[in-house]
């Protein structure tokens, strides 16, 4: 069917338009995606999903179509057999430090490889993107081989044309939350997923359970999908349709906050991290915490263990 057709459809308004089963979602996102359609064709289909809402069907849609067409990585055939942690990073910082390298060095110290990838999105180009920060970290010291950074446009083209329509119209589209729950890998990996609005917490947890991806879900730092440092944010996990809490939000005063850089550019808190790494710091505990979740999710042979009690670490830092 063509877009306009489609758009027909996506384009009655709020109370008007029709949802669209997966196939449909899939045929019209693998239109976008392939450049098949013309740019004002592209900020109409932005904004009839942005006043529409995506459904759950439409989303899955549109992450079959992309997953269709993206480029597969593989982060180190050595390691190809243990799942790979996918971390997307798109938002940066703005108030506090982008500590989505700390999470992706931790990951790889634990022996699972970790695909980061991102592309600058933010109208505001003043955040601190963890591109840089890891630039920085490499002058330190040489990112482990465990560690890869890729930008979406190498993954596929046509998701970064989708993208940058924000800086045209101004609004996210569905192409940033889309780029929170792919799975760029040749092989099996964790998705850590991550929302800032308590209603994207509820559509991305429906869309993983749809597509029966493997994935950490929580609230995120700015955005980005590591811990809040200030403060463990519960964590949810997810694995062929079922899913489990793996840890409780934080609750109650904080005894204690980590000792945050307050400069957060790339290269202080590339300083940062290296400080932590050697163990002149500790740890912020929500990030300690989210390694050791991944690890476990990572490590699961059977979703049923999704239902599994908490840990004693689990326990012992909701007691704090």
């Amino acid at each position: 069917m063509s877009i306009t057709s489609y758009l027909k459809e996506i384009g009655r308004g709020k109370d008007g338009a029709r949802a669209l089963d997966r196939a449909q979602a899939a045929d019209l996102m693998g239109q976008v995606l392939d450049g098949a359609v013309s740019d004002l064709e592209v900020g109409a289909f932005c904004l009839a999903m942005r006043v529409k809402g995506e459904t759950v069907g439409e989303m899955a849609g549109f992450l079959d179509a992309t997953h269709a067409r993206m480029k597969r990585i593989s982060v180190d055939p050595a390691h190809a057999a243990l799942p790979t942690v996918v971390l997307p990073s798109y938002n940066g910082a703005r108030k506090l430090p982008v500590l989505t390298p700390l999470l992706a060095l931790l990951l790889a110290r634990q022996g699972l490889p970790v695909l980061i990838h991102g592309t600058p999105t933010e109208i505001d180009s003043r955040r601190v993107l963890t591109e840089a920060v890891l630039a920085s970290l490499d002058t330190i010291s040489a990112l482990p081989s465990l560690v890869l950074f890729t930008r979406t446009e190498q993954l596929l083209p046509g998701l970064k044309r989708l993208l940058d329509v924000r800086r045209v119209v101004g609004l996210r589209n569905s192409a940033h939350s889309l780029v929170k729950l792919m799975n760029p890998c040749a092989n099996e990996a964790v998705v850590v997923g991550s929302y800032t609005h308590p209603e994207y917490a509820e559509s991305m947890a429906a869309t993983l359970q749809l597509t029966g991806q493997r994935a950490l879900l929580l609230r995120g730092t700015e955005g980005e999908p590591v811990a809040d440092a200030r403060r463990t944010p519960l964590m949810t996990g997810y694995w062929q349709g079922q899913s489990g809490v793996l840890q409780a939000a934080q609750t109650g005063p904080l005894a204690q906050l980590p000792d945050l850089p307050i400069d957060i550019s790339a290269a202080s808190t590339a300083r940062y991290i290296h400080r932590v790494l050697t163990g002149e710091l500790p740890v912020p505990e929500a990030i300690a915490c989210q390694v050791q979740r991944l690890v476990a999710l990572a490590q699961m042979t059977d979703a049923a263990q999704l239902s599994l009690p908490c840990s004693p670490f689990m326990e012992k830092q909701n007691a704090r």
